[in-house]
């Protein structure tokens, strides 16, 4: 987790930094519907590696902004899901996908 003496002064570069790579913003977007396991998330994400998945998946956990559930049982299971920061998000990814299609639109 990124210490509060860390993070920069302006708020957008706090938010660039901890969800600003497309890959964060589109594990986002997934989870927004729901828990989802490690497989669904890696189908679902067209052209993400396992490495970066992984990696963003702790990332967020570490940031408190996705939960990872474990459970003991054979063979593993995990499951990600958003935490109440990360649902807060949503607002913020429902109006990017707005601009997204209004642009599609624009630029034909």
């Amino acid at each position: 987790m990124i210490k509060k003496e860390d993070l920069p002064e302006c708020p957008v570069a706090t938010t660039v930094q901890l969800i600003g790579s497309k890959w964060k913003l589109l594990i986002l977007r997934d989870l927004l519907t729901g828990t989802k396991r490690y497989n669904e998330l890696k189908k679902s994400i067209s052209g993400i590696s396992q490495k970066v998945l992984t990696a963003s998946l702790k990332s967020m956990v570490e940031d408190g902004i996705v939960i990872r559930t474990d459970y003991a049982e054979v063979p593993p299971r995990v499951e990600y899901s958003l935490s109440e920061l990360g649902q807060s998000m949503k607002p913020v990814i429902d109006v990017m996908e707005q601009w997204g299609q209004y642009y599609k639109q624009e630029n034909k």
